[in-house]
């Protein structure tokens, strides 16, 4: 049972006999009441000292000497814009939206996502500028959506940026979403697709209607073409479930699951290790809920899809743009002159250099960072929506 606390966002999966425990303390039961309790109850002692240490690490204890009177939590900011931004008036608008840039591009396919949209001019480092700097606004709308919808249900929310392997992202969290009926916990997961597939249908329509009198895309439609590349991506990105994507969330969710990720590669790394005859490597299954193992038998060709999604945007994606970045790049230093060209490819190397020498520097600060933590935030369920 997840329990904890929506004031502090601190949360904890306890077992059914935990959960009861607390639950008695909760209600002013006596230390040595509850001891003789659980024995009776459960036939087997209970180790209460250590139950207690970890009540107090989570923050579920407070003592007399220190004790406030409690007041009533501040009231939720932008709840009403949240409601509001998923109201049916909003609804119908942003399928008005979809819906038209749908019928534009059955009629003109040059609408559609194809990776050299992304070179919308000629200079290289005007297209990485706008397309780095470009996706600032459009990635905070997309956690302003999540966050919105948190708020629309009276929760806390927190916007956070970390990187997760080679990729810097922005993240919502929204724990106090484990205190709501699950029913009402998918807008928030999905209210960040929403959001892209939105501004993704927008960006085509302006593309569309800028137009130049001879039909080809003008200097702000090929723009909008190319940062509109970048959000199509980010929503097949949602399909790599093994980076606990908002989608991951939602099937976790609908599954009633508490850590589906965690047991699900665990059995589906055990199954390999059985078949390679290394028993010695398989990991102890207790350590999940019994509903995470059930589920998790069946989850790895989910994990799998996730990878098939990630050789997905290599290939018809990261590969197409590189081999079209590195054509211009080398044609513009390779020609002899000391141009414009030149330099604007020269500085448009150095700032992806300077890009991937930022990621390492990141990535290794995270690892001494996780190897030299010590707290118990890891076994508390945390809701972050990227």
């Amino acid at each position: 049972m997840v329990v904890g606390r929506l004031d502090t966002g601190s949360y904890a999966v306890f077992p059914a006999d935990g959960a009861e425990l607390l639950r008695r303390l909760g209600a002013g039961m006596p230390l040595e009441t509850a001891e003789e309790w659980y024995e009776t109850t459960f036939g087997e002692e209970v180790d209460l000292e250590d139950f207690l240490t970890t009540l107090h690490e989570l923050g579920f204890v407070s003592d007399d000497a220190q004790a406030q009177a409690s007041v009533p939590a501040p009231p939720v900011r932008l709840r009403g814009l949240g409601r509001a931004a998923f109201s049916p008036p909003a609804w119908l608008l942003y399928a008005l939206a979809v819906g038209l840039w749908i019928r534009a591009a059955v009629v003109r396919p040059d609408l559609a996502p194809d990776p050299g949209q992304i070179f919308f001019t000629h200079s290289l480092l005007v297209v990485q500028l706008v397309i780095t700097f470009g996706q600032v606004p459009l990635l905070l709308v997309h956690e302003g959506f999540h966050i919105l919808a948190g708020r629309r249900l009276g929760l806390p929310t927190r916007l956070s940026v970390s990187n997760r392997l080679t990729y810097i992202v922005a993240e919502t969290q929204i724990n106090g979403l484990l205190s709501v009926p699950r029913a009402k916990r998918y807008l928030p997961f999905l209210a960040g697709i929403l959001c892209d597939g939105v501004v993704f249908a927008l960006l085509g329509l302006v593309a569309d209607l800028t137009r130049d009198p001879g039909g080809s895309f003008s200097f702000a439609g090929r723009l909008c073409l190319g940062l509109g590349f970048t959000v199509a991506v980010r929503m097949l990105w949602q399909l790599q479930l093994y980076l606990r994507t908002d989608l991951y969330y939602v099937l976790a969710t609908a599954w009633n699951c508490h850590d589906l990720h965690d047991a699900g590669m665990t059995l589906l790394k055990n199954r390999v290790w059985r078949l390679l005859d290394r028993p010695q490597r398989v990991v102890n299954e207790e350590n999940w809920t019994p509903r995470d193992r059930q589920i998790g038998r069946f989850y790895g060709p989910f994990i799998v899809l996730g990878y098939g999604a990630l050789a997905a945007i290599t290939v018809f994606v990261s590969i197409p743009v590189t081999v079209d970045y590195v054509r211009i790049a080398g044609h513009a230093l390779g020609s002899g002159d000391v141009n414009a060209g030149f330099w604007d490819a020269v500085l448009s190397l150095c700032m992806n250099v300077a890009q991937v020498v930022a990621l390492v520097v990141l990535s290794r600060r995270k690892r001494r960072a996780i190897k030299s933590a010590h707290s118990l935030t890891s076994s508390s369920p945390e809701v972050e929506l990227a």
